[in-house]
Order: C-alpha cells, then structure tokens, then sequence
C-alpha cells in the first residue's frame, strides 16, 4: 500500500465547494475537507432553475472573494458522464417531474468560470467514503450503496470509479420476488419489482402503509427488507467480488438491519466463496458510512479537490 493511500489526502488549503442534489434536497458545502466546514446549506429540490439558482447564490460570496478553486456537483440520477457527449453534465431519463433532460453544470461553469466536476450522487459517495477514510482504502474494490428514496450503488476499483456505458444502475437488478409472500407489486415505475421497486423507504411506506421509521422493531418488515438487501448483495459479492461493502441512506439508518443483512447474507452464500472476511469477519465486511450522512457531499468536496487548479 502507498503512502498516499494510508492517510487522508492533504488538504489544499483553498476552499472547495460541494453539491449534494438529492431528489428530495440539496446540500451545498464550503470545505477544505471532512476536519474543516466552513458553510452548509440545505433546501428542498424544487423546480431546476430554482434550485440550481439557490446553489449559486450560496457559493456566489466565495467565488467573487476568490477563495472557492473549484465546484464538485454529485447529482441524483441517471446522468450523462460522458465528457465527450453534448449532454454531458445532464440529468437524462429521471422520472422525477420537470427534471429530465435537465443541464446541471452549464449554468454553474457560466456564472463562476471555475472548473465544476460532476458525477452521480451515490458515485460520489462512494468517492468520499474512499477518498477521505484511510481504512476503506485497504479494501479496493469497495462498493458503497444508498437505501434510501431510492437505491444505488457507486463502485470504486483501482481507486477510480466505474462508469462504462453510463454508470451502475445496481438499483435495478432484478430479485427473486416470492410473490406469496410479498404480494406486492414495487414501485419501480420502469421494472415494477426490481431492487428498488421493492426494498426503496417509499417502496416500505406503500407496502405497509406507513412511514417505515414508525415501523416496531418486531415488524416483519424489516425481515424482508433485511432479505431483499440481502440477495442484492450475494448478487453484488458473486459479481463484483469487493472487499467491502457500505451501506448507508435512510433506511440503513435503521442499525438493526445491518446484523440481518450480514446473517441472511452468509446464509444466501452458503459458504460457497471461501474468503475469511466472509466467513468470519462479516461485522467488517458490511458496514454503514464512515462519514455518515455526509458521505456524499465529502464526495463532492473530493471531486472538486480532484480538479482544483
């Protein structure tokens, strides 16, 4: 292991700004790093042009003091990360209304003339729980997944992101669904019962009726959804091999399902991978976000580092 690879990279010392934009909200960011925070904001994701105006007034005092080097825009999804591509810096085929086809970066590079990067929100995630916690570095390739409003994975290897064809939709593999069981149809409007369509909080919430954080503890709720995590994962362990996985958002928030998920998917394995960490080490082997719940904006802090002049 490299020396840069067993310390969190240096700091700078100029300011770097970072976007988190969720579906549901925005967060803004001024930092050198996870030890140095100068501002943060939040607000609600509105329409395109009203949100995006919001994020530019928030870093607009940085930039014309000349202190903010660079921006790191991490997106909800899918989008365009194609440099070479027109649409490059677009959300694409998103069904949240109004924001389809939407140009995240165009007006940002406009107004500041600094360099903006930009990746996918959980793409970005992954990066920050790679980039800035030494540990995670030891175990390359890492796959981090959000289990929230909605799912997905962002996989780092050789220290760099997969992207490919686009990037991983890893939300939307399918699962064995025992339709006896779980009659429930998901709420994926493109595959109705794939990953996300069934195991997302809001996929909880229609299933159950309620909002699955009032759920009791002994709910057989969380045992589903402990199972279809599960054997997302045994799909993940059997293709990708990582060496860790991290699973954070709003319902991984819910620590009871970690010792769920680590038991059925020992079980789904069946001994079958003969790996140490899987047979014996499992607590360290799935394991919720280092950085918490600002491992995306720290991505995009880490993003912004990356092209800094």
């Amino acid at each position: 292991m490299s020396d840069t690879q067993s310390s969190t990279p240096p700091s700078t010392g100029r300011l770097l700004g970072g976007i988190e934009g969720g579906g549901t909200k925005f967060v803004c960011v001024v930092a050198t790093g996870p030890d140095h925070i100068v501002a943060e904001t939040r607000f609600p994701t509105t329409t395109p042009a009203e949100t995006l105006d919001q994020a530019i007034a928030f870093f607009a005092p940085y930039v014309k003091s000349g202190d903010l080097a660079s921006i790191g825009f991490a997106s909800f999804g899918p989008v365009d990360l194609d440099s070479a591509s027109p649409t490059f810096g677009y959300i694409t085929t998103t069904p949240k209304p109004g924001w389809a086809h939407s140009d995240m970066i165009g007006k940002l590079r406009q107004e500041f003339g600094i360099p903006v990067a930009f990746e996918l929100d959980v793409n970005a995630a992954a990066l920050g729980e790679y980039y800035w916690v030494p540990e995670n570095r030891q175990h390359d390739p890492l796959v981090y997944f959000t289990i929230g409003t909605g799912i997905g994975a962002g996989v780092m290897v050789n220290g760099k992101l997969v992207h490919g064809l686009a990037h991983p939709e890893a939300g939307h593999i399918r699962l064995p669904h025992d339709w006896q069981k779980d009659p429930f149809k998901g709420v994926c409007p493109y595959h109705g019962d794939c990953f996300e369509g069934l195991a997302t909080g809001p996929s909880m919430n229609t299933r159950w009726g309620q909002p699955a954080e009032t759920l009791p503890l002994d709910h057989p709720a969380w045992e589903l959804e402990a199972t279809y995590i599960a054997l997302a994962m045994t799909n993940v362990v059997c293709t990708l091999s990582p060496k860790r996985i991290v699973l954070g958002g709003g319902v991984m928030q819910q620590m009871h399902l970690f010792p769920l998920i680590r038991q059925k998917l020992a079980q789904y394995l069946n001994g079958y991978i003969q790996s140490p960490v899987l047979l014996t080490q499992m607590d360290s082997y799935i394991v919720p976000p280092a950085l918490g719940t600002r491992s995306g904006g720290l991505g995009a802090i880490a993003l912004a580092q990356q092209v800094a002049g």
